[in-house]
This record gives C-alpha cells, sequence and structure tokens, in this order.
C-alpha cells in the first residue's frame, strides 16, 4: 500500500529585517493576509502578484489560519513598528521643507 507524506513546507522566509516573506519574492506575509481578510481569494491575490504561485499563496494562507493567533500578534508587532518608524520620520526629517524645496524646484523647471 503506498503512504502519503504528510509534511508540507511552508512557502515563507524571513528576512533581516524580521518581516515573513514568500520564498524567492519580496512579497510580505502581511500583504496577502490583508488581502485574504478582506474577502480576496488565492486567484485574486495571485491577480495583483502574479509572480507568485497558487501554491505560494494558497500555502501563505493555510499557513495564517493554521497559525492565527502568532501571525496575528506577528501583524500587530509590524504594525507598531510601521507607526514608530512614520513618527520617527515625521519628528526628525524635514520633510515639509523638503517637499516645498522641490516643488519650488519643479516649478523652476517648469519655467524653463
Amino acid at each position: 500500500m503506498n503512504t502519503l507524506t504528510l509534511l508540507q513546507t511552508v512557502p515563507l522566509t524571513t528576512w533581516k529585517d524580521g518581516s515573513l516573506r514568500v520564498v524567492n519574492s519580496r512579497i510580505t506575509l502581511d500583504v496577502i493576509v490583508n488581502q485574504f481578510k478582506l474577502g480576496a481569494t488565492a486567484e485574486q491575490i495571485q491577480e495583483d502578484f502574479p509572480n507568485l504561485s497558487l501554491r505560494e499563496i494558497y500555502g501563505a494562507i493555510a499557513f495564517y489560519l493554521e497559525h492565527i493567533k502568532e501571525v496575528e500578534d506577528y501583524l500587530r508587532k509590524r504594525r507598531n513598528e510601521a507607526e514608530e518608524t512614520r513618527k520617527f520620520i515625521e519628528e526628525n526629517l524635514p520633510t515639509k521643507q523638503l517637499r516645498a524645496t522641490l516643488r519650488a524646484r519643479k516649478k523652476e523647471l517648469d519655467k524653463v
């Protein structure tokens, strides 16, 4: 009698920055899970990311469904880190002045 191996590999890898991404791509687990939670099917997600195979997308979704609490904790941590980065940039980098300078330069170039 033939037996099937019941072990699957997850098509995810951890990058140096701590993000979980689909192997051989820059697509994060965050993106796939967020689209899935908004009701997108694997096929619809693939339309947005055609370089991902359905196996990779379904694998990421299956990983999420098997580890909902852990992935939700991970997603919450990622959102908090993004918010901290945004605040740091707003508080420490002169983005308003930079934008004004760039607009002024563009206006000057448009005159030429």
